[in-house]
């Protein structure tokens, strides 16, 4: 499964798109659209959008192979695109060390859309931008009755 068009166009909203590197809310140095520099990469003169759309694809894939690999029950594309933004933004390890991929492994769909929203924080303070994000994932996820009507 890949991410929707509506699942890319919230991530995009989400991270914006920036020419030079920033630090992002939790201090992490980035360019692009959300992208985390690696140790071997600089942009000194900064980033062509075309150049951003490609890394955002290469850093998609990632989410959306972590999320494939991690969750062991049917999605719907709703479910899919929300756990591939949230995984975009968390990373991996703290996806898959999550209670909200427990829940969803266990069939709890309801529980796991729920757990979305706990994740608005950095560090201890509330982030408004992060804040909306989750309530757009949730929103995306859908609620159990299109859970139900796509799986039967």
């Amino acid at each position: 499964m890949n991410m929707s068009a509506a699942g890319l166009g919230l991530l995009k909203r989400s991270e914006g798109y920036r020419t030079h590197t920033y630090l992002d809310a939790a201090g992490i140095a980035t360019i692009g659209y959300g992208h985390q520099l690696l140790p071997h990469e600089s942009f000194p003169d900064g980033i062509a959008e075309a150049q951003a759309e490609e890394i955002l694809a290469s850093d998609l894939r990632a989410a959306e192979q972590a999320v494939q690999h991690m969750a062991r029950v049917a999605l719907t594309q709703g479910q899919f695109d929300a756990l591939a933004d949230l995984c975009f933004n968390l990373g991996a390890g703290k996806l898959a060390s999550s209670t909200l991929i427990k829940e969803l492994n266990a069939g709890r769909y309801d529980a796991a859309r729920a757990q979305l929203l706990r994740w608005d924080h950095v560090g201890l303070q509330e982030n408004a931008g992060l804040k909306a994000r989750r309530e757009a994932e949730f929103q995306l996820w859908g609620d159990a009755g299109e859970e139900r009507q796509a799986a039967g």
